[in-house]
């Protein structure tokens, strides 16, 4: 680093913009795969900052954490160590839908994030505000894959490669820093206004520095920019609150961890209690009675909201049958009395919110610590954005997390990981990894927001994954540990450890294919007690074939498998579900064998939409703009249809030809 005239100039591999859970992830991706890394924040106290929920995971979210683990990343890992309740979510239904969830402390996590960080050899933490992009048209660069790079004209009037290429960024301070590859983590910082009744303040979350000038940067590389919004609840203050009037939830007595690296013995301890509560009428009518001073419902607020997280008075309004709304009190971390109304978010003013928290049982003395605010910030239409995450104009420029258009600490967080991954990958002149809708939730994220327009931000639920049974958290390891070893994330040993797990649950599910329970008084007594049907006369049934039947698992059958090897938790998990969902799982894999078949057709880079007939006009606009891959890719775009695919791959036939 050198001052260059009357403003400081440094050089880097790889610049981060923001460090939030997208920023994290991406800065350290960076540096562990050896890059040169600098790391932007408004402030460095915000490192890991939870402005929103104190928990991380939930439903398909806890998927999203497994496999970030799964690959190398270190969310799990943090909130293995700063939880201070853990509960597996769904356990009444299938495999498929479990989903790990762990409260945080907030402040225990953000001191391990900032401390991960400032020790990371290779990563250097700035305080600044990146205000521009540095961008070039043709600059050279270090990485290998730009050696003899083809940047002519094709001809759709396209360039083949891209004909700007990012250079680094300048801060607002004026100081510029060099890199070859940048990575925007801006959160919901962009222009930021948090807004609640007539109180509108420019600021980004929790009272922090809003950024303020590098929209305008974004506008200026014709990178198209949307508005939307989200918003928090109060918190309450812990000595106002009555809980005999609440119900109490506790933590599960089996701690699973998040890390694959982890086992429960490693992270047990004391959990604390969250609480649940409810709204009534007397509360819905205090909202009715003030909506006209809502901003959401005056037009104040002109972004757009979560369809899936809706606020208090949305609720209300939308659903005007509804008895009742369930708000799930969760503590802020063991450092504070702060209390989290999960189910409240609001933008209504101060006055009514405590009016209306007033009427819920257990609240009737609350005193609220922080209020309830909307938050509007701008974002990009990420369908410029190719599946890597890098921009499909500006080489070497990244984008991941809400200023995609997401919603969410682990959205953001698996964005963040794979930016950064590709980003190294692409410096290092290595094949860039793209994980596609088969092979994990992160796959099914990152396709749905780089193909399909989002209009609100985008939230991740299990319905959106296709193939669910076979994504399951529990199977994280087994599906992407090894891309993360040849990534270069995952250590020999951790992957060698990985190795051993998935021999011995090959071995375990032949196992118990091959042997064969009698029948005879002493299995059949243990069918009876557990409500299972008896085998018939002289004719035995496989350990694996009695797994199948409903009323019957892994764990129970040891009873009567008195040669069972000694074998980890996870192990055992794994048998007892690729025996009991076996034919349900080979379906299913039956269906992501059709679906690659259909990602393995590719599309040329070149190809002219405009110029092929039998594409209906918004195909060619919808295809032209976002231009996919493959067919599979393709035929996920909204406005292209079934015939349009047809046509598509008429015209492969025809290059074939």
């Amino acid at each position: 680093m050198y001052q260059s005239g009357k403003h400081i100039e440094a050089y880097y591999d790889a610049a981060v913009v923001g460090a939030g859970h997208a920023g994290i992830e991406a800065a350290l991706a960076c540096a562990r795969l050896g890059l040169k890394t600098v790391v932007f924040t408004v402030s460095v106290d915000s490192i890991g900052l939870m402005p929103c929920n104190p928990n991380i995971g939930g439903t398909s979210k806890g998927h999203l954490v497994c496999e970030l683990d799964a690959l190398g990343g270190e969310m799990g890992r943090c909130i293995d160590r700063t939880f201070i309740q853990s509960k597996m979510l769904n356990k009444s239904k299938g495999p498929a839908v479990h989903s790990l969830r762990a409260q945080a402390d907030k402040q225990a996590y953000i001191a391990e994030m900032r401390k991960t960080l400032e020790n990371t050899p290779g990563l250097d933490i700035k305080q600044a505000e990146v205000a521009e992009l540095i961008v070039e048209d043709q600059a050279p660069d270090c990485g290998k894959e730009d050696i003899n790079e083809d940047t002519s004209v094709d001809k759709s009037g396209k360039n083949k490669g891209s004909g700007r290429r990012i250079a680094g960024v300048r801060t607002s301070s004026g100081a510029v820093y060099h890199a070859k590859r940048v990575i925007l983590c801006t959160g919901v910082y962009l222009n930021a206004r948090c807004i609640y009744g007539e109180v509108s303040e420019y600021t980004g979350p929790n009272g922090l520095r809003a950024a303020n000038e590098l929209t305008a940067s974004l506008i200026a590389n014709h990178i198209p920019v949307r508005r939307f919004k989200t918003g928090t609840p109060a918190r309450v203050d812990k000595r106002s609150i009555d809980f005999s009037e609440m119900e109490e939830q506790k933590g599960d007595d089996f701690i699973r961890p998040f890390s694959f690296s982890n086992e429960p013995w490693d992270i047990e301890r004391e959990q604390v209690s969250c609480w649940l509560t409810y709204t009534n009428e007397h509360t819905h009518e205090i909202i009715r009675e003030n909506i006209d001073r809502s901003p959401l419902f005056s037009g104040d607020i002109k972004g757009t909201g979560p369809r899936y997280c809706p606020s208090i008075e949305d609720k209300v309004m939308k659903f005007p049958d509804k008895e009742r709304h369930q708000i799930f009190i969760e503590p802020e971390g063991l450092y504070t009395n702060e209390m989290y109304l999960s189910g409240m978010s609001s933008s209504l003013p101060e006055d009514v919110q405590e009016a209306m928290i007033r009427t819920m049982p257990g609240f009737s003395h609350a005193h609220i610590v922080r209020n309830a605010y909307a938050i509007e910030y701008d974002c990009i239409d990420a369908t410029v954005l190719k599946p890597t995450l890098e921009f499909k104009e500006i080489k070497g420029l990244y984008a991941a997390g809400q200023i995609n258009g997401s919603s969410g600490y682990e959205e953001a967080a698996v964005q963040g990981f794979m930016a950064g991954v590709n980003a190294s990958l692409s410096f290092l002149g290595r094949e860039e990894a793209v994980i596609d809708r088969s092979q994990g939730y992160i796959g099914v994220l990152i396709d749905d927001l780089v193909t399909k327009e989002s209009h609100e931000p985008y939230r991740m639920m299990t319905s959106r994954a296709e193939y669910r049974l076979l994504l399951r958290q529990d199977n994280a390891d087994i599906r992407l540990r090894e891309l993360g070893h040849s990534i270069g994330l995952v250590s020999d040993e951790e992957y060698e450890k990985f190795r051993r797990k998935c021999d011995q649950i090959k071995a375990e599910i032949a196992r118990m294919e091959n042997t064969i329970a009698g029948s005879n008084e002493y299995t059949n007594s243990f069918l009876r007690r557990h409500g299972s049907t008896e085998l018939p006369d002289s004719k035995g049934a496989s350990l694996a074939e009695l797994i199948k039947r409903p009323e019957l698992n892994y764990e129970l059958l040891s009873e009567i498998d008195t040669d069972r090897p000694v074998l980890s938790w996870r192990v055992r998990e794994q048998v007892n579900i690729e025996i009991k969902y076996e034919g349900y799982i080979r379906r299913q894999r039956q269906q992501v064998e059709q679906f690659r078949k259909l990602e393995g057709k590719k599309l040329p880079a070149d190809i002219n939409y405009n110029e092929l007939k039998g594409l209906r006009l918004e195909a060619r606009q919808k295809l032209d703009k976002i231009r996919p891959e493959n067919i599979g890719q393709a035929g996920r775009i909204s406005g292209v249809s079934p015939a349009d695919i047809s046509v598509l791959l008429i015209y492969l036939e025809q290059l074939k030809g």
